[in-house]
């Protein structure tokens, strides 16, 4: 057993640390690769989701929405390794996965309409250098985001996405057997797989709960009827990246369509690297910040070129973190070249694609749910006067409320619609507004 092996071991039997893995530690491949894999099944489906619904409204063909997809998840990788890796002044060297947002479905349903796949990748380009640009100013963001906004912000993340979770854990969105208890006994299932190996597993088997309880899912969805493997047979062997393979045109009007759309990622790129860093232990400063945003920024621009769309945080990886304990960007890094290689290999994306929702649900409530808890624990750190009290309250109301009652910004332009519906954008935006107008005293 080498050195590293045996730090594992020693820090899995020790139940009271709760980070397992640090940021700079490296664990074995044979314990690495499958962690990174979880990270992976975390936010594949958000990653491939964005090109299918685009693709989808646009009337795209087949190969098209293929290549689309093949290229996005290559793009996420290309992404994830810099952003976790770091190269120079790019990349905020924490654990982070990236992919594209859905808060750009609608600038890129609006733009494809009338432009096609040029005018999107076009846009995507231009518009990835207002996070390259706003990336140089984060030392004086920083001062206006104390414990009070940086805490409602954490919370907002987690507490948005638990409705996805439940959408899953139910079926999906749309299903005919939304909500059936063949699906809930299958999410619950995985869930209960996930807590007795999360607090009663020693090594691999506690910080790989997530992946072991999704495994699991998938043998018990067989005899369900709840898995279709035809997607992979269906699949390509491999799918090569080509730089502009559609072409590419730069229009005004498309770049200013994309900007709120960045705008709006920014604020949620920060908020999810301080959740990253609390999550992991981490002292967040304005150099983390800075580099993390310029990843977003330079990943976006050369997704453009492979046809591919922005690139940004994933709030679904952060709930990974506190869960099992591995805070490692090494590991993460790993995912990075998991999803190019699936980027690469159309069929691996396929085996992970085929996975039943409710599989993906029963673990997401869990981590959705570690990362509301994150938050709650840098409210610790707040005293709740009746102005603080206020600020906390309000952001997580209106956070809360677009994501529960969406059609509160029915009768919005357009462009609110897009900056608004986003609940982490809302609430941070209360949040960051009533921390700066209300009286300190």
């Amino acid at each position: 057993m080498d050195h590293s092996e045996a730090q594992y071991d020693e820090k899995a039997v020790d139940k009271g640390l709760e980070i397992e893995y640090e940021i700079n530690d490296k664990p074995p491949l044979r314990i690495a690769i499958p962690l990174a894999i979880q990270h992976l099944v975390a936010a594949f489906s958000g990653i491939v989701a964005v090109p299918l619904v685009v693709g989808g409204v646009l009337g795209l063909d087949v190969e098209k929405m293929t290549f689309l997809v093949n290229a996005t998840l290559f793009m996420a990788g290309v992404a994830t390794v810099i952003q976790s890796y770091g190269f120079g002044p790019v990349g905020a060297r924490l654990p982070c996965v990236m992919g594209t947002d859905f808060t750009f479905v609608g600038p890129s349903i609006a733009v494809g309409s009338s432009l096609g796949l040029p005018g999107i990748f076009g846009a995507t380009m231009i518009g990835a250098f207002t996070e390259v640009i706003l990336s140089r100013f984060i030392k004086p963001l920083m001062k206006i985001f104390p414990p009070v906004v940086t805490g409602t912000v954490v919370s907002l993340i987690g507490l948005t996405l638990i409705p996805v979770s439940i959408d899953w854990a139910a079926g999906g969105v749309g299903a005919e057997s939304y909500g059936s208890l063949r699906n809930l006994f299958l999410a619950g299932a995985v869930m209960i797989i996930i807590i007795v190996l999360n607090q009663w597993g020693n090594g691999f088997f506690s910080a790989g709960s997530i992946l072991i309880g999704i495994i699991c899912g998938y043998i018990i969805s067989i005899p369900m009827g709840l898995l279709n493997t035809s997607a992979i047979t269906d699949a390509s062997w491999a799918s090569f990246p080509t730089p502009f393979k559609y072409g590419i045109k730069f229009d005004l009007p498309a770049i200013l369509c994309f900007i709120p759309a960045y705008l709006v990622t920014t604020v949620e790129s920060v908020g999810d690297l301080m959740a990253v860093g609390e999550a992991s232990n981490h002292d967040m400063e304005s150099k983390d910040l800075s580099r993390g945003l310029l990843a977003d920024g330079v990943g976006s621009f050369f997704a453009g070129i492979f046809n591919a769309g922005p690139n940004t945080s994933f709030s679904q990886n952060v709930g990974v973190i506190p869960l099992t304990g591995v805070a490692s960007r090494f590991v993460v890094a790993l995912s990075g070249v998991i999803l190019i290689l699936t980027g690469l290999f159309p069929k691996l994306g396929a085996l992970v694609s085929i996975m039943p929702n409710p599989v993906l649900g029963g673990a997401g409530i869990m981590m959705f749910g570690m990362i509301a808890v994150g938050g709650i624990k840098i409210l610790k750190q707040v005293n709740f006067t009746r102005r603080n009290s206020l600020v906390v309250a309000i952001a997580l109301g209106l956070g809360l409320a677009v994501v529960v009652r969406p059609d509160i910004l029915k009768n919005f332009p357009e462009w609110a619609r897009t900056i608004f519906e986003s609940g982490i954008t809302t609430g941070t935006v209360a949040a960051l507004i009533l921390n700066l107008v209300l009286p300190k005293k």
